[in-house]
């Protein structure tokens, strides 16, 4: 009767290790099966912040803005003093609309829009070019879209970006000692206001308490900073805030400017000859035309010709 007693304690004693088992392989399992979904996860979330990081980029606007002259137009009162703190302007920008013009072709601008219409309705015309009919295509000139929006820019009186920040301290403490180095009088500094510190990008934004204190420091560029007996020169310079408005997107349309065709059998002539001699025809009212701004061909090679508001 023992010996019956000790087998089914042993027979249960083997069940429990054979359940525990597969409890710990189900365990084992679910981790890995817990592990492969992070690793997807993250893989989801990288390639997310890849779109969108992409996405950012070709969101952004790249345009050369020329420089132009400035008039005075307006005057207006402040609401109140803090108004005076920052240096503010805002300017309108339209993009330039740009059209490839290819070997063969031309474009012809003229003084009125009902004339350019005509020519357009017209379609075929027959110029002479060195006792040669050439039968030349009018048509309206396929732009693409363009864009106009508004840029605001404040340059701030009391504020100053700084970077270059050596790496050196816990963020508390180097928040501290920027607000304490900038407040010494002898290296141009003034009494701060507060300091935003962003370890990471190693910058930061100082607010004086008041004005005149950051123009005295943005003029030499670089300022000291003593960290533990270590002596760095980090980076200023202006703090500025600049706001994107009325952005829009809009389709360009020429109404005086005309697409002139059929002329790429004339590659080996002169393009100034040529321009004028198109001028000479279309100036004419009893070929449908008018007075003419400007001719531009292109014969030996394509071209870029850019149309603004």
């Amino acid at each position: 009767m023992a010996d019956s007693g000790n087998n089914k304690s042993q027979v249960h004693e083997e069940l429990w290790l054979e359940e525990e088992f597969m409890k710990d392989e189900q365990r084992e399992r679910l981790i890995d099966k817990i592990a492969k979904e992070n690793t997807q996860l993250k893989e989801e979330i990288q390639r997310l912040e890849a779109e969108l990081q992409e996405s950012t980029i070709n969101s952004q606007i790249k345009e050369d803005i020329p420089e132009t002259e400035m008039k005075f137009t307006s005057l207006e009162n402040p609401e109140n003093d803090s108004q005076f703190l920052n240096v503010s302007c805002s300017f309108q920008v339209s993009s330039q609309v740009l059209y490839e013009l290819q070997k063969g072709q031309a474009l012809i601008t003229f003084e009125k829009e009902e004339v350019a219409q005509n020519v357009i309705r017209m379609g075929k015309h027959h110029v002479q070019i060195e006792d040669v009919d050439v039968e030349v295509m009018a048509k309206p000139v396929p732009l693409n879209s363009g864009v106009r929006f508004q840029v605001h820019v404040e340059v701030s009186k009391v504020k100053i970006n700084v970077t270059e920040i050596p790496d050196e301290l816990p963020e508390d403490q180097m928040r501290d000692k920027l607000e304490l180095s900038f407040s010494k009088s002898r290296n141009g500094g003034g009494e701060v206001l507060c300091v935003q510190y962003d370890k990471q990008s190693r910058s930061a934004v100082i607010t004086f308490l008041e004005t005149g204190v950051a123009d005295k420091i943005l003029k030499k560029k670089e300022y000291p900073l003593c960290i533990n007996q270590n002596y760095y020169r980090v980076i200023v310079s202006p703090y500025i805030e600049t706001d994107l408005k009325n952005f829009q997107a809009f389709s360009g349309i020429s109404r005086r400017t005309v697409l002139l065709t059929g002329m790429e059998d004339l590659q080996m002539m002169d393009e100034e000859i040529l321009e004028d001699l198109v001028n000479i025809y279309f100036q004419r009212e009893t070929n449908g035309g008018g007075e003419v701004e400007v001719v531009k061909c292109s014969l030996g090679q394509a071209c870029i010709a850019y149309f603004e508001e």
